[in-house]
C-alpha cells in the first residue's frame, strides 16, 4: 500500500471522527483501556464502529498513538492482502490498525495470526458481526484476540441518548435496591417508543423501519452465506420462510418435522441453518431448562431483536418475550424456558460468587398472575410490588 493510499485512509478516518455524535450510548464508553488486540461482534447497526473510532481518537489525545482505520469490504483496496496492508501501515509509523467487517479480507484469520505474531508491540482492533468469525478462523485466534459483544441498546442507553442523563444499572431482581428513577408518565412513554424503535442507536437518524429491514436482508442474504458457504437459495428462501413464521405466529416455536417435509430438508441441515440464524444475531433459541443436546430448534423462538415484532408487524405477546430474553441476556443472564409452562416462562441464571442462581419468572401484561414463579413480568405498570416487577425496569439492568 503507497504512503498516499495511506494519507487518504487517514483523511477518511478523521472525517468519520468528526462526524461522531456528540452522546455516545454508554457501552462505549465504559471502559478506560482496552486490550492490545480484541476482536468486537455484535449485530449491524450497535455501534461497533463508533466503538472503534472513539477509541482511537482517545488513544491518540491521551498517550499519542496513532490507529488507522479501515474497512475490509472497501473495494479500494484492491487485491493485495491484509498482512502486505497492516504491514505497509505499521510501517509507515502508525501504533495499530482498525479493520471492521475483517471476514470480507480473504484468507483474514491466518493473515492475522501472523500480524499478531510479527508485531507484538502494535494493536490490532477488528471487529464483525458473529462472534463465528472467531470459531472459525484458523489459527486459535479465539487465545490472542480478547472478544468484546456489544450487544442491543438498553432503555438505560436510550434514555440517556434521548436526556443526557446517564441513570444507575440497577438490579430488578433484588427489591431492596432503590429505583434508579421515579416512573413518571414521560418515562413509560419513552420506553414505549424505546421498544418499538429504539433498540440500535441509528434510531435518531429516522427510517427506522425501513434500515431494519435492509439489516435483515444484509444477514440473510450477505453476512449469513459467509459463514455458510454451502447453502443454497432453497436454503435463503427457507429461511426468509422462518422469519415470516415468527413474524405470524402466536405460539413461537417451529414445527421441525413439517418444515423438513414441506422444504425437502433433513432435520441436521434445519439445525445448522437455524444456529447460523442465532450467531448472527438474528434470532434467539430459547432451549429448555437443562437441554444439552447439541442441535434443536429450542422450547421457543424469537427475533434477537424484539423491534423486528414492529418493524414485520408481529405478535405483541411474542415481542414482549423477545424484549425479556434480550434484555436479560444482555445483562448477564442465561435464558431458558421451564420445563413446565404452567410453572412460568423462563428461567434466568446467573453465578454469583461461584454459587449458580436461579431465578423464574413468568411474563405478561398488567395483570399477569405470577403463576409458581419467583417474579412475575408486566406490561404496562409503573412501580414494583411483591412479586411484579415493571417490564421497564428489565431495560436498567446495563
Amino acid at each position: 500500500m503507497t504512503i498516499q493510499r495511506i494519507a487518504e485512509l487517514e483523511a477518511t478516518m478523521k472525517r468519520r471522527i468528526a462526524s461522531l455524535p456528540i452522546r455516545l450510548r454508554p457501552f462505549v464508553r465504559h471502559r478506560d483501556t482496552l486490550p492490545r488486540t480484541f476482536m468486537l461482534t455484535g449485530p449491524r447497526g450497535v455501534g461497533k464502529t463508533t466503538y472503534l473510532l472513539h477509541h482511537a481518537q482517545k488513544l491518540l489525545e491521551t498517550q499519542q498513538e496513532r490507529l488507522l482505520y479501515l474497512s475490509a469490504d472497501n473495494p479500494t483496496l484492491g487485491n493485495e492482502g491484509l498482512y502486505e496492508i497492516v504491514t505497509s501501515i505499521f510501517l509507515a509509523g502508525y501504533s495499530g490498525v482498525i479493520i471492521d467487517e475483517v471476514h470480507f479480507a480473504k484468507d483474514w484469520s491466518i493473515h492475522l495470526k501472523a500480524l499478531y505474531d510479527d508485531f507484538p508491540n502494535h494493536r490490532l482492533w477488528i471487529s464483525d458481526s458473529s462472534s463465528l468469525c472467531l470459531r472459525m478462523g484458523k489459527g486459535d485466534l479465539s487465545r490472542r484476540f480478547v472478544h468484546i459483544d456489544m450487544p442491543l441498546l438498553s432503555f438505560r442507553e436510550f434514555l440517556y441518548l434521548e436526556t443526557g442523563t446517564e441513570y444507575a444499572v440497577y438490579n430488578p431482581f433484588n427489591p431492596r435496591e432503590k429505583l434508579p428513577l421515579q416512573p413518571s408518565p414521560n418515562v413509560l412513554s419513552t420506553f414505549r417508543t424505546y421498544r418499538r424503535t429504539g433498540t440500535r442507536p441509528f434510531y435518531s437518524e429516522g427510517d427506522f423501519n425501513d434500515r431494519m429491514l435492509s439489516i435483515l436482508d444484509k444477514t440473510l442474504y450477505s453476512d449469513i452465506p459467509f459463514f455458510l458457504p454451502s447453502i443454497t437459495d432453497g436454503n435463503l428462501r427457507l429461511m426468509k420462510a422462518i422469519t415470516g413464521t415468527l413474524t405470524n405466529t402466536s405460539i413461537p416455536r417451529l414445527q421441525v418435522r413439517s418444515l423438513c417435509t414441506d422444504w425437502a430438508i433433513g432435520a441436521e441441515k434445519l439445525y445448522q441453518l437455524l444456529e447460523v440464524m442465532q450467531s448472527v444475531d438474528l434470532l434467539r433459541i430459547i432451549r429448555k431448562e437443562h437441554d444439552t443436546k447439541a442441535k434443536t430448534a429450542g422450547e421457543k423462538l424469537l427475533f434477537s431483536d424484539p423491534a423486528f415484532y414492529t418493524v414485520l408487524g408481529g405478535d405483541i405477546g411474542n415481542a414482549r418475550e423477545a424484549l425479556v430474553a434480550m434484555l436479560c441476556s444482555s445483562g448477564g443472564y442465561v435464558v431458558e424456558a421451564t420445563k413446565d409452562e404452567t410453572s412460568g416462562d423462563f428461567i434466568l441464571s446467573k453465578t454469583f460468587d461461584n454459587t449458580i442462581n436461579h431465578i423464574k419468572i413468568e411474563v405478561g401484561g398488567s395483570s399477569k398472575s405470577p403463576k409458581k414463579a419467583d417474579f412475575v413480568i408486566r406490561d404496562d405498570t409503573d412501580f414494583p410490588g411483591g412479586k411484579n416487577i415493571p417490564l421497564w425496569l428489565l431495560g436498567m439492568m446495563y
